[in-house]
């Protein structure tokens, strides 16, 4: 894959790149360090849950790899009622809300970089689950929507100077606060994100 010409897709588990790989005709490469799929010009590398192991996929695929550009996307709860599941959200803003500047003590920001014409989120990132309803209800104050990677790989792309864009579907709000609802609403809407991901977002990337 030699040159700066490929998409990098980092996603967290293959629950939600399985309509990915066959959707895009990708074909494994490697199981380990992490699995990863290729074509000729897209990787797909499933991270692992939580931002240590979402920060080191996004750098080996950066370092292996060599993309023109990355995308993060997946699921994400909603912290409030207004935005439903199966809803699809570009972010604008990351905050990092289990990890306080050392000198402001707030939460420290991240900035994706954006395509036009599509809803933008805020969204809260962070190693600990949001579940239930009143830790959602706190973060609701700074964001719309909650996941766990996210941020890790924002901060790893703008290391290593490369544009990264993240988008994601809402699997679960605060009506959900079981596992089983998340991993069913997940493979309810994770072929509606990737032929949103197909249709909208990759054809501007490359």
């Amino acid at each position: 894959m030699g040159g700066r010409s490929v998409t990098l897709i980092i996603m967290a588990t293959m629950l939600e790149a399985k309509p990915f790989v066959g959707g895009l005709g990708l074909k494994p490469y490697d199981k380990k360090p992490f699995p990863v799929f290729t074509t000729e010009n897209l990787v797909l590398v499933i991270s692992g849950i939580g931002k240590a192991h979402a920060a080191a996929a996004t750098a080996y695929g950066l370092l292996t790899f060599s993309p023109l550009v990355v995308i993060n996307t997946g699921a994400a709860g909603a912290l409030d009622g207004d935005h439903p599941t199966g809803s699809i959200y570009q972010i604008s803003k990351i905050i990092e809300h289990d990890r306080p500047n050392i000198l402001t003590g707030k939460p420290v920001h991240h900035k994706p970089d954006i395509l036009k014409g599509f809803t933008d989120v805020v969204l809260a990132s962070g190693d600990r689950p949001v579940i239930n309803r009143k830790d959602r209800s706190r973060l609701a104050a700074l964001a719309q929507l909650v996941d766990m990677e996210a941020a890790a790989v924002v901060q790893t792309c703008r290391t290593m100077a490369v544009p990264c864009h993240i988008f994601k579907f809402v699997s679960d709000d605060p009506g959900h606060t079981a596992g089983a609802h998340i991993i069913y609403n997940i493979r309810r809407f994770r072929a509606d994100m990737f032929d949103f991901c197909a249709a909208c977002v990759l054809p501007r990337l490359n």
